[in-house]
């Protein structure tokens, strides 16, 4: 992170991957002690002090895997079950971070987000 900020970016886009989800406070914590914009992936980060996040619901997912997962105890063959992606999106803004940035969120997309933290 310290060789990223000598350049002096402005924002920060944390791409999906099980490592960065493992250090997600190291990450939070170099996005607010370098006040960088920040957008994730999973809403955790949001929550967490991120800016904001925007992806497929994990709990929905999850939801979805024990569906795959009941029909296959009941017989159904793994290689005749639909491959499926997500179809629902949410977006989560962090008001609270953005007040500590000095940003004013557009009311249009904070009409849009499917949760606000204040």
């Amino acid at each position: 992170m310290e060789a990223s900020t000598k350049s002096h970016p402005n924002a920060l886009i944390v791409a999906t991957d099980p490592l960065l989800f493992t250090h997600h406070v190291r990450i939070l914590e170099a996005v607010q002690t370098h006040r960088l914009l920040s957008m994730f992936r999973f809403r955790q980060f949001a929550e967490a002090g991120g800016l904001m996040s925007y992806g497929a619901s994990v709990l929905r997912m999850w939801r979805r895997t024990a569906y795959f997962v009941d029909c296959i105890l009941k017989g159904a063959k793994p290689s005749e079950l639909p491959v499926e992606q997500p179809t629902q999106f949410e977006l989560v803004i962090n008001l609270k971070t953005a007040k500590a940035l000095g940003l004013t969120i557009p009311p249009p997309l904070l009409f849009l987000a499917d949760e606000v933290i204040r």
